[in-house]
């Protein structure tokens, strides 16, 4: 969420970044209503101030003499009685602009660094760099049609189970998911990442806190009768892992990931990757998530975005580093790298992660702050999260990749002890 403050004190400094998103919202109005807010306060402040002196000076004269049901005394707590009043009117009209600006402000986005190249879609992003070979024979097959021919997953039968866009995994394939699910676990836990298995069903404030709600409602599952809702990334339930902390200094950063089963409508999708695993309501991914401290944050960045690129290069698998343009960047990112990995049946480049810094967006909705041991003030955390890997993605590229003329598929060595064998089929 976007500091108030700078709503109401300086709104350029807000409408410049968000027109670079292709956004124009009405700050001036806002702006208005954060005025008469903070007006209000003001107001009350100083009534109850005045509240204040008027009790002491109730005791005081009592103290001197003055009868409790005297004149003076009466005059006085009559006073305070309508002071009280004044202040009950106040405090419900702050409620309500409040609650007005708090409503606005959920729904704007992150304001982009200053780094982030401007750009309308996802034609305007930007290739950082290329890492290994990628495979380009003609007939390779894609992932989908090796899984038919080795049985690994059944979509038809899912269909009956649940509906379409929803995969069973069989044999080797579920073996093959379970073992990327370690691999990827047990990497990340060797480079300080706190493994973590949080709730699948999470509530409403840490939808808002992470910034899934109120934009994303319709893309998500909800279950009805109940302030639960299936995570659509475990990102949610880690930004919500401190909710409502003042993290010590001497911890950050906090380091974790997480493997979480993910829920996602995908809302507009139709009619894209209707087959195999790239788009599916229901998947695997490892998540990777930090908690640092605001002058951290760009090292994190690149760090985070590191720890991710490390499982594509020790599966072999060849990606690209993306930088994501305005009009591409995600609601709560202020700035986002996506790593692509080939897929050499469908001749393609897709994301398989998503590293996004977002500042102190999602701590500000979370109210996650940490102690400076220098001035000793309270500040916001920056929070940064990363997959490491989307896991089905990463099984198709094996897939691909790996597909030898045999009708095999040659996995990597660092899977085998993982997956107990050097071959699929």
């Amino acid at each position: 969420m976007l500091d108030q403050r700078l709503l109401r004190d300086d709104p350029a400094l807000i409408a410049a970044p968000l027109a670079r998103r292709g956004l124009s919202p009405d700050l001036a109005s806002l702006q208005q209503i954060a005025l008469q807010q903070r007006d209000l306060q003001e107001q009350r402040s100083g009534l109850q101030a005045e509240g204040n002196r008027i009790g002491k000076e109730v005791g005081q004269q009592i103290k001197a003499g003055a009868a409790a049901g005297g004149p003076e005394v009466k005059a006085l707590r009559e006073r305070g009685n309508a002071i009280k009043q004044d202040v009950a009117a106040l405090e419900e009209r702050e409620k309500d602009l409040q609650q007005q600006l708090q409503e606005a402000l959920l729904a704007l986005p992150n304001l982009p660094a200053a780094a982030v190249p401007d750009g309308t879609s996802e034609a305007d992003n930007v290739e950082v760099k290329r890492w290994g070979n990628p495979r380009q024979e003609s007939g390779l097959l894609e992932h989908w049609q090796i899984a038919e021919q080795l049985g690994l997953f059944d979509t038809e039968r899912s269909v009956r189970i649940a509906q379409s866009r929803f995969v069973t995994l069989l044999g080797q394939g579920a073996r093959l998911e379970r073992a990327l699910i370690s691999f990827m676990l047990d990497r990340h836990g060797s480079r300080g990442y706190t493994e973590v298995m949080p709730p699948i069903l999470v509530n409403s404030a840490s939808l808002t806190a992470s910034g899934q709600l109120p934009k994303f409602a319709e893309e998500s599952f909800r279950c009805s009768g109940d302030d639960l809702w299936l995570t659509p990334t475990a990102e949610v339930p880690l930004t919500s892992l401190h909710r409502d902390e003042v993290i010590p200094a001497e911890q950050l950063p906090l380091k974790y990931c997480a493997y979480t089963p993910c829920f996602r409508r995908e809302a507009g999708s139709y009619g894209r990757d209707t087959r195999g695993l790239i788009r599916l309501h229901q998947f695997n991914k490892v998540e990777l998530y930090w908690f640092t401290r605001p002058d951290h944050s760009a090292e994190a960045h690149e760090q985070i975005t590191s720890d991710a690129e490390a499982i594509l290069e020790a599966l072999e698998l060849p990606y690209r580093r993306i930088e994501l343009c305005t009009g591409d960047l995600g609601f709560s990112a202020a700035r986002t790298f996506d790593l692509e990995v080939w897929l050499p049946g469908a001749g393609a480049y897709r994301e398989i992660s998503s590293c996004s810094v977002c500042g102190d967006f999602q701590a500000r909705r979370a109210s996650i702050r940490f102690k400076d041991p220098d001035t000793k003030s309270t500040q916001l955390v920056h929070t940064l999260n990363g997959s490491g890997l989307a896991v089905g993605r990463t099984m198709a590229a094996l897939l691909e990749n790996g597909q030898q003329a045999d009708g095999t598929v040659r996995l990597p060595k660092a899977l085998v002890p993982y997956f107990g064998a050097e071959r699929i089929g």
